[in-house]
């Protein structure tokens, strides 16, 4: 059963099974350019709110190498949200304020927002620590995410990287997931997966 925390903007209520630390391992497994990547990794993953209608993400990786030691891999921040058009009562774009100040969201507000298929449209926009950024686009049903990279951006120093997509769910009190890339000139396949557990 998922439990909505109290206060939470109703915008976050399909998001709501995500808040807080995640902790634990995956494997990375993926073949490019004349060398396959394997090994395991410790992953840590932190959503929170701080009382918008989005969720701020962070996650961080490093390799677990043979002797015990760690490696660091790239890390991630970013931003959770429902799909849904901005009004004038939202801030934005850039410092610009709201321009009225509407009620709250509500439940029903958001219940409006659910699709055919039974779940709610996500965006999802992430910033590499190598300087790439991602918008994802995607469905959250219950207590699964699937997200599928609708732009990347690349610094002109960057390696190659053109498109991904993500899979979240909970499983036993557990959030796993799988992300398959599109990198170093390979089409789009399975590149690493993770089984973590909430320590906060």
């Amino acid at each position: 059963m998922i439990e909505i925390p109290v206060g939470l903007p109703a915008d976050l209520a399909p998001l709501s099974w995500l808040i807080g630390v995640w902790e634990g391992t995956g494997v990375i497994d993926y073949d490019a350019d004349g060398h396959r990547f394997a090994g395991e990794f410790a992953h840590r993953v932190s959503f929170s709110h701080d009382g918008g209608s989005f969720l701020n993400y962070s996650a961080d990786a490093s390799l677990i190498q043979e002797d015990g030691t760690r490696a660091p891999l790239v890390s991630e921040i970013g931003y959770w949200r429902l799909s849904r058009p901005a009004t004038d009562a939202d801030a934005g774009p850039g410092l610009l304020p709201a321009v009225t100040s509407g009620a709250p969201r509500s439940a029903d507000d958001v219940e409006a927002l659910r699709t055919a298929s039974g779940g709610f449209e996500i965006e999802v926009s992430l910033v590499h620590s190598d300087g790439i950024s991602e918008l994802y686009l995607g469905e959250i049903r219950g207590p699964r995410i699937d997200i599928a990279t609708d732009a990347v951006v690349r610094p002109a120093g960057a390696k190659n990287y053109a498109a991904a997509t993500r899979m979240y769910g909970l499983v036993e009190n557990h959030l796993l997931w799988a992300w398959d890339i599109a990198a170093l000139g390979n089409e789009l396949g399975a590149h690493a997966s993770a089984r973590l557990a909430k320590v906060d």
